[in-house]
């Protein structure tokens, strides 16, 4: 493991343009538009979080998945290998990888039948077809994928710094954070280093809260565009939140959804 963010795969490798990541996902925005590609995105994310909160996993086992999921995603269509596989696929994995501990095959597969069944019926009605030789299969392609870079940082760890730095407001600290875990749900975790999206993060709080930390933000040698754009990013997701009913629109815009193959072997 590096010992520090920049010397570390992450920022070496995993810090993408935004040029880019457009240009990976044209094959899907052929068919679907912008704003339906976040919502799937979203929607998956949320079938991850389910599954980790049903797992008895970490938040960081969860998040360390999310970007697994948002990474391998960044580099292929959506029909390249079916979400409701990579899902799983990239909890197996960051169990692991965060050392919670090896999640048991069949717990694995049993966890992912009872939610999809209980949780996200109004997306899948059918009987989930995969099983744990899918979930290896298609671990190896992920691996693959991310060329082995494993090792993430988030954005909790500085969040937790700079709010004891700021003066150890109570109050802030969990809307911060909640507002980070919502950031998995942009590409924020794609483009940009975690110690900015905390920044972020506790900007916002801090508006919300009518904290007055002018002078703690501008005594920072960040680049301020960026948290801007950050700021920008999560912001647009609360807009698109607002007027957004996931149980009445996802089933359409997953139909849209370029059709993945279902065995990745093939």
């Amino acid at each position: 493991m590096a010992g520090n963010f920049w010397q570390s795969s992450h920022y070496q490798q995993w810090v993408l343009d935004k040029q880019d990541i457009q240009r990976f996902r044209q094959h899907d925005l052929k068919v679907l538009t912008e704003e339906e590609y976040q919502k799937i995105m979203i929607f998956f994310a949320n079938f991850i979080q389910a599954l980790g909160e049903q797992l008895k996993v970490r938040q960081q086992v969860i998040a360390t998945a999310t970007v697994y999921f948002k990474r391998f995603y960044s580099r292929n269509s959506l029909k390249c290998i079916d979400p409701w596989l990579m899902a799983p696929t990239c909890i197996f994995l960051a169990s692991k990888v965060e050392e919670f501990g090896v999640i048991s095959n069949s717990r694995l597969i049993t966890t992912c039948q009872s939610v999809v069944k209980g949780k996200f019926s109004h997306a899948y009605s059918q009987e989930y077809p995969y099983r744990i030789q899918n979930v290896l299969e298609c671990e190896f392609y992920l691996l693959e994928m991310m060329d082995c870079c494993l090792v993430l940082y988030h954005p909790y760890r500085p969040l937790l710094q700079y709010v004891a730095d700021l003066g150890g407001d109570d109050s802030l600290l969990p809307h911060a954070w909640r507002i980070v875990n919502d950031s998995l749900r942009t590409d924020v975790c794609l483009m940009f280093p975690p110690y900015l999206t905390a920044l972020a993060c506790l900007h916002i709080a801090c508006v919300i809260h009518q904290k007055d930390a002018k002078q703690w933000f501008a005594e920072l040698s960040v680049d301020m565009d960026k948290i801007l754009e950050i700021t920008r990013q999560i912001l647009a997701l609360y807009e698109m939140w607002k007027n957004y009913e996931e149980k009445k629109d996802i089933l359409g815009i997953l139909e849209k959804m370029p059709k993945p193959r279902t065995n990745p072997s093939r």
